[in-house]
């Protein structure tokens, strides 16, 4: 069965994706502890493009999938993970992308939902803490997503959230959402 593209966010009120938020279940990854099982061929490159072998997977479906059996390890590292297998994955920064964006209200009133390029929607607000972090390659954009997992800020949508940081006037440079404080100044 294909699946149905996503409604934007932008047609969707902040409370239709609290809903759709809420209804998200995902497989309880924290508490499966399997034996290591070697390598899963898989890497995620830098623009959230997932690989096997080398081949980009094109089945959106199957990366929504592997998605929601990803984990990150104690020691940094990160695996796909059933009841039975762990298998290591490559991610070459953050194993997920921000790609969309959509704000409701205005300074502490406001709220930040984003879609991750696997159609995850994440709120930001203390549990969900938008940071800006060198990982080596420059001070970049990240959203925290769940256990240790983050998304990096596609460049279009940090760019809605500079001009937002900018019309707020806010001291230090940053955005409000859902009643937390995000500094979005590169040299904090």
């Amino acid at each position: 069965m294909p699946m149905k593209d996503p409604p934007a966010l932008d047609a969707m009120p902040l409370g239709e994706i609290m809903s759709l938020l809420a209804a998200q279940k995902l497989p309880p990854v924290d508490q499966w502890n399997p034996q290591h099982c070697g390598d899963s061929e898989m890497r995620i490159s830098r623009d959230g493009t997932w690989f096997h072998q080398g081949s980009p997977i094109g089945r959106a479906a199957m990366v929504r999938l592997f998605s929601t059996i990803l984990r990150r390890e104690p020691d940094g590292r990160h695996v796909l993970v059933t009841p039975v297998e762990k298998l290591d994955i490559d991610v070459e920064d953050a194993p997920f992308l921000a790609i969309e964006l959509r704000s409701e209200g205005k300074g502490r009133d406001r709220r930040l939902a984003f879609r991750l390029n696997t159609d995850d929607l994440v709120v930001a607000d203390n549990e969900h803490a938008i940071c800006m972090e060198d990982r080596g390659h420059g001070v970049h954009p990240y959203l925290h997503v769940r256990g240790g997992l983050d998304a990096l800020i596609a460049r279009p949508v940090y760019y809605e959230l500079a001009n937002m940081a900018l019309d707020d006037g806010e001291a230090p440079f940053g955005l409000w959402s859902d009643g937390a404080f995000f500094s979005m100044d590169a040299t904090e």
